[in-house]
């Protein structure tokens, strides 16, 4: 069984139809990439996936289960982990902290802090924090960290509930070259090590084509390619609609612009 499919899944804006039937699925451990230009629906398709959108049409199964329209809270709890474009910690409160507090959440003892929390799930905040590479800033103070480690802050996060489907949008957007390979290796990693599945959306070709098993690009709020690496480098429709010219699909192999 598929860890995650849509079906017939729709939205739309007024008279824009931002989702437009799409159909697709991720199996167990499988790294998707989902892109498409600017307009495509790549963010609303995912804000209905995470419960931020209810859809006005279509379904969202989760291990065969159908959570349109579920609160994201709900969403998360059924163990499905989610990175925002742009990161964002509690500045005020330490790394470690911030962990701890989504391990709170998760097991529920939110309300129940009548009790002096700085040791409660530390361990397993800071064995989190390992698996990103952030043990060592634990008890550094958020604000001070560099945007690519406030990055690999927000994965731990999402890491907190043990998911079986990881979301991330846009995870590499406003990093170096080096950075954004260096955080997505670490998320396939993870994602090979722990079993689970993950879905991305990118705008850096070279991180897409290097590291995602699968692709399935949208354009005009529909599906209009998916397949490996190659499928996609050598499909027409995809050239056309998304890269143009093919100037950008060049650079992203490494070819001369």
């Amino acid at each position: 069984m598929s860890v995650l499919a849509l079906r017939k899944l729709s939205k739309a804006f007024g008279g824009v139809r931002a989702v437009n039937e799409v159909d697709f699925a991720i199996e167990p451990g499988e790294f998707l990439a989902m892109i498409g230009p600017n307009g495509a629906g790549k963010s609303t398709c995912f804000n209905m996936i995470n419960g931020q959108l209810a859809p006005d049409s279509g379904a969202i199964l989760l291990d065969g289960n159908n959570i349109a329209g579920l609160e994201p809270r709900a969403i998360w709890r059924l163990g499905v982990g989610r990175t925002f474009q742009v990161a964002a910690t509690f500045g005020s409160m330490t790394v470690v902290e911030n962990v701890q507090m989504a391990l709170l959440s998760y097991a529920g003892e939110t309300y129940k802090l009548w009790r002096p929390v700085a040791k409660m799930h530390r361990a397993r905040a800071l064995d989190l924090l390992g698996q990103v590479g952030m043990q060592e800033a634990a008890d550094r103070p958020s604000r001070e960290l560099a945007y690519g480690d406030v990055k690999r802050i927000e994965l731990a996060i999402a890491l907190a509930n043990d998911p079986k489907l990881l979301l991330m949008d846009e995870p590499t957007a406003g990093m170096g070259a080096r950075e954004r390979h260096g955080l997505i290796e670490l998320v396939k990693k993870l994602v090979v090590e722990r079993g689970i599945s993950g879905l991305f959306t990118e705008h850096s070709m070279d991180v897409v084509f290097a590291y995602a098993d699968r692709i399935i690009v949208l354009a005009r709020g529909r599906v209009i390619a998916d397949g490996d690496a190659d499928a996609i480098r050598d499909n027409a429709k995809v050239q056309e609609v998304y890269f143009g010219t093919g100037k950008t699909f060049a650079v992203a192999h490494g070819a001369a612009p």
